[in-house]
């Protein structure tokens, strides 16, 4: 009897000691998870600050206020959307690293919109862009990815990395924004770069290069973060190479724009099913995007900002428009069973909402202003004053030289 009433004992330790480690186990690997969350977090913080802020900055005179803009917009969209979940409004998750990540997500469509635009608003009214998007993009998110209003069942949309919801979205919206945002002499107006801001760009360009693999594999199982990570290099890899022969074709000398811009449509198109395609869907999936990509800036842009009559400052639609529009149809023949009546139906539920929401918000933007001097410092800042040959300075807009 001691003898059964002691094995009791020990099985019931062991019992315990088991369920006891799990626990902590579990505990600990879920803390070892949100540490890794965080990292892939900071390097889309990386790509936001540092790659979206440099990447605008081609347009010569106007690079104080391209960086400004960008630290104002993820300034204004990353609190916006945490409040949102906090409150919540449209679902959100419950883990606060998720929440950061989803915030992070919805600043780089913001600043894809504003890419459209860029040059032609004051800084009040990127503010007022960013506050105006937030409900909109959290909206058609909701719909796409939460079975908002009931018409996309939870997990039939297939966009891991957001070709469709951040990347579309995003440059559709600012789209219908131009449409509302451009003048006559803004239209003709050329942008001009230099050197110096081509390097800069291609600095931001290479940032965003970098951390891709972070930005799509940001959310996805442990277990699949590094298919997905591999997958994001070989589609930017195919989506540079097809860069560097399509501006060759096109243009007849290879062109630092398409460089910058179409050498990273790989990532905008592979979002989508960055999780699950192969490696060599993946590579194809670049090549192809790049060379749509480059398509576009070389030759489509112009006849789009026609039908528009808006411009299209950093080409958008080129390199997120485009290649993201693609990489959610192709996830109707990468993805096994997927379901293709949700695909196309989330496709154009978001191609609508951004279209006429980009629009309207377009409209009540615009009622705030047009800048007095478009793609330039000087409208809003306050510029130094370079020495001249002799005794005087001149400011760099090159307005009114000033006695030292």
């Amino acid at each position: 009897m001691k003898k059964f009433r002691l094995v009791q004992i020990i099985f019931w330790t062991l019992v315990m000691l088991f369920i006891s480690t799990g626990i902590a186990w579990s505990a600990d690997l879920d803390s070892i998870v949100g540490v890794q969350k965080y990292d892939r977090a900071i390097h889309i913080m990386a790509m936001l600050l540092v790659g979206f802020g440099f990447l605008m900055v081609f347009v010569r005179q106007y690079g104080r206020s391209a960086v400004t803009a960008t630290y104002l917009l993820v300034s204004v969209a990353i609190p916006l959307y945490i409040l949102k979940d906090s409150l919540g409004i449209m679902g959100g998750p419950s883990v606060d690293i998720d929440k950061l990540i989803l915030a992070e997500f919805a600043a780089a469509s913001l600043l894809i919109c504003a890419g459209a635009a860029l040059g032609r608003l004051k800084m009040s009214q990127y503010i007022l862009l960013g506050i105006l998007f937030l409900p909109c993009y959290a909206f058609n998110e909701w719909v796409l990815l939460k079975n908002g209003l009931g018409l996309i069942t939870s997990g039939s949309f297939v966009d891991t990395g957001g070709s469709i919801v951040i990347h579309a979205f995003g440059a559709i919206f600012g789209l219908g924004v131009i449409m509302t945002m451009t003048s006559k002499n803004e239209f003709d107006l050329p942008i001009e770069s230099d050197a110096t801001s081509d390097r800069f760009s291609l600095l931001g360009s290479t940032v965003l290069w970098l951390f891709w693999p972070s930005f799509c594999s940001a959310l996805v199982a442990p277990e699949l973060v590094p298919h997905t990570a591999i997958n994001v290099i070989m589609a930017l890899s195919g989506a540079t190479i097809a860069t560097y022969f399509a501006s060759t074709l096109l243009r007849g000398k290879i062109s630092a724009a398409d460089i910058a811009n179409a050498a990273l449509a790989g990532g905008v198109a592979i979002g989508s099913t960055c999780d699950s395609a192969s490696f060599v869907s993946a590579f194809i999936v670049g090549v192809l995007a790049g060379a749509l990509s480059t398509f576009g800036f070389a030759v489509l842009q112009p006849k789009i900002e026609a039908i528009l009559k808006g411009r299209d400052t950093c080409g958008v639609m080129n390199l997120h428009g485009m290649p993201g529009l693609m990489g959610g149809i192709a996830a109707i023949f990468v993805v096994s069973r997927i379901n293709i009546g949700a695909q196309l139906i989330g496709i154009g539920i978001t191609i609508l909402i951004a279209a006429i929401a980009g629009f309207i918000v377009g409209k009540i933007v615009s009622a705030l202003g047009r800048m007095p001097v478009p793609y330039d410092d000087a409208a809003e800042f306050e510029l130094p004053m370079v020495p001249a040959l002799g005794s005087s300075a001149v400011a760099y807009d090159g307005t009114e030289p000033a006695k030292l």
